[in-house]
């Protein structure tokens, strides 16, 4: 079998190490959690079979789960498969991780069925869902290895064709987050198995087996705890609310090192925001209809200013943007105290009367006009039907209907328009025709449409730095500020365009505090958090500075930040400054770049990958699936040609383009 229609090594290694944990998982990990306590002590399934109970006391009625074991058996045979094929290098690799993959997702389903049925059993007999203790179980690490093992044996076996390995190659960027997560998560790992004893509530030691699945159970918990508010609307409405203002703060940082420039005046940029955003919002006479863009405006423009101010410095003197950033953080600060810290202030030997501290001892402003307020999503996301309050499933149902049309008629040349339209009829068709229940508290939740602004401009961000000629100039002159002049741009002026822009970025993060509410009052309060100015350095950093990876990455945070206040209320000895350790991990192993290898984040060009196989060397181990079919036929690359030589190829030869090539010389 040719190296051509294989998996690559590195595939089938990567494959091979997964395959092989999910195997030894089975046995060695719990294989689903039957039921936990408040305290967070477990009944465990095991597998093959058998129970480990920590909560000390017995269980009657035990729901049966033996179809999931059956089916575990079969995933452990197509573990095994995998791992054959996987050494191997067998062409057949992504049809065993498929199996894998829907073997282990059938077990999951099977899992939570048979505890469901056994819920629902006690509930018809009239015993609140609160007190059945099965309502509390789900899958472990015993039955989550295996479908991601399958997961990463597909792709891995998918990466022989040439058309997949370069679908999956467009994802290299990813592979330094991803790296920096997972190796945050071990090491956090290793962190809660040392300081946190294993919940219990039996009267004796522990045997070391017991010691060992307690250990892993912790683990399993901590993690499943801190991404667990994505499972339900209320969770994830939380996790957003904390996202919205790391997005705006992530894109500000993540443009200016676009720019090559590291502006860490977060705080000070989202202080003057807000300060701008009050000034208008509170006392611009100014109709509704205005109003609202007249106060988002002002927020972008406070932290505008604020970021103009360093980059000029740096433009006209040569300044440390870093510096001036630092220093302009402390003189917002104090702005910001003066304006609202006190309703006098002295001067010059008077006392005088400055309106804009709001009655009473609390530090904040009046309130902003009803015009300039941010309305609630939950209020035009939900609607009532009878006493029920649903979430509207139009918007779901017409991003879907967008992505389908979009990707399904790539060779329409209106696509776009044809797919806004689809999606427009849709979600009004829809928006207040289908929902699904929701609680209480999901009116109550504080996510405003700050959210949206924040989407908008990752959207424009991204259009500006990769879609305009203005985009270009900045992102070449972060690249090389000395290429970039020769070719024509002016570092100065574009070092000035970015830290304006990414000013206004931060700054309008402050509307989702003043105008949305997210502090409880449409008010600038003197308890702002602002040092999400600096916790967007790691969401850039973790986004690798593109706007798709800053909102993924301030939505992870803003999950794990959510979760942490669960794990705080329930173990003793971890809280929610596990949250902050992973966050620190994340951003000093990105720096690491991972760990990884440069030749698998950055490899070099395949024609020169080549031009050093047709030395001797194994190329097998070198060319990326497809391309040692087309060695022969592909050209090397011009290295060490002279222009001459290049431009007489590419003329034909042509008398006139050497004489061409002679004036420029000369002039």
């Amino acid at each position: 079998m040719s190296d051509s229609v294989r998996p690559s090594p590195l595939a089938a290694r990567l494959s091979l190490i997964f395959a092989v944990v999910a195997l030894v998982g089975l046995f060695l990990f719990p294989y689903g959690t039957l039921s936990r306590n408040f305290n967070a002590q477990s009944l465990l399934q095991r597998f093959p079979a058998g129970l480990t109970n920590f909560t000390g006391t017995p269980f009657e009625n035990v729901p049966s789960v033996s179809s999931a074991l059956a089916i575990g058996w079969a995933t452990l045979l197509t573990l095994a498969a995998c791992i054959y094929a996987a050494v191997s290098r067998a062409r057949w690799l992504w049809i065993a991780g498929l199996l894998a993959l829907l073997l282990g997702a059938a077990a999951i389903v099977v899992f939570n069925s048979s505890l469901n049925a056994a819920v629902a059993e006690l509930v018809a007999q009239g015993v609140r869902a609160r007190r059945i203790p099965w309502t509390s179980g789900g899958m472990h690490l015993g039955l989550f290895l295996p479908p991601l093992a399958g997961l990463v044996t597909i792709f891995a076996g998918l990466s022989m064709h040439e058309r997949w390995w370069e679908r999956l190659n467009r994802l290299r960027g990813l592979l330094v987050p991803v790296a920096a997560i997972a190796l945050a998560i071990a090491v956090g790992a290793l962190v809660v198995l040392v300081v946190q004893p294993v919940p219990n509530g039996l009267e004796r030691p522990l045997s070391i087996g017991e010691l060992l699945t307690g250990k892993l159970d912790v683990v399993w918990y901590v993690y499943t705890t801190l991404f667990a508010p994505i499972t339900n609307l209320n969770g994830l409405f939380d996790s957003l609310k904390l996202a919205t203002p790391l997005i705006f703060t992530g894109l500000g940082v993540a443009f200016g090192f676009r720019a090559g420039l590291f502006n860490i005046g977060g705080p000070g940029q989202l202080t003057m925001g807000g300060i701008a955003a009050m000034l208008v919002g509170v006392y611009a006479p100014l109709p509704a209809f205005l109003l609202l863009p007249a106060t988002v405006l002002a927020a972008a423009l406070g932290g505008a200013v604020w970021g103009a101010v360093p980059g000029l410095l740096k433009a006209r003197f040569g300044s440390s943007e870093v510096i001036n950033t630092i220093m302009l953080n402390y003189i917002a600060s104090a702005v910001f105290i003066f304006l609202i810290g006190s309703s006098t202030f002295p001067f010059l030997g008077k006392t005088y009367t400055l309106p804009i501290k709001d009655e009473g001892f609390e530090a904040k402003s009046k309130v902003f006009q009803e015009g300039a307020q941010l309305a609630p999503i939950a209020n035009w996301l939900s609607f009532t039907r009878g006493d029920t309050t649903l979430f509207s499933l139009g918007p779901v149902l017409a991003l879907l209907v967008f992505a389908a049309l979009y990707y399904g008629l790539r060779r329409v040349q209106a696509r776009l328009w044809i797919a806004l339209a689809a999606a427009v009829v849709v979600g009004f068709l829809t928006w207040h025709a289908v929902g699904v229940p929701v609680t209480g508290s999901f009116s109550a939740s504080r996510l405003n449409t700050s959210f949206l602004i924040g989407l908008v401009c990752a959207v424009l961000m991204g259009v500006l730095l990769w879609r305009t000629s203005a985009g270009y100039a900045l992102r070449a002159v972060g690249l090389s500020p000395a290429a970039a002049e020769y070719g024509g741009i002016s570092v100065g002026k574009n070092v000035i365009l970015a830290m304006t822009l990414s000013g206004a970025l931060i700054g309008l993060g402050a509307t989702h505090y003043t105008m949305g509410g997210a502090l409880d009052e449409y008010r600038l309060k003197g308890n702002m958090p602002v040092n999400v100015g600096f916790d967007g350095i790691a969401v850039a950093l973790m986004g690798q500075s593109t706007p798709g990876g800053v909102v993924a990455a301030a939505i992870l945070f803003g999950t794990v930040d959510t979760g942490g206040v669960d794990v705080d209320r329930v173990l003793d000895k971890v809280n929610k400054d596990i949250v902050t350790v992973l966050k620190s991990l994340i951003v000093l192993f990105i720096a690491a770049g991972g760990f990884l290898s440069r030749r698998i984040t950055d490899p070099p060009p395949p024609q020169l990958v080549k031009a050093v196989d047709a030395s001797g060397s194994d190329a097998s181990a070198r060319l990326t699936p497809g391309e040692a079919a087309h060695e022969a036929s592909t050209p090397l690359p011009n290295v060490g040609r002279s222009s001459e030589v290049i431009a007489q190829d590419v003329l034909g030869g042509d008398v006139v383009a050497e004489e061409n090539i002679d004036k420029e010389r000369k002039s």
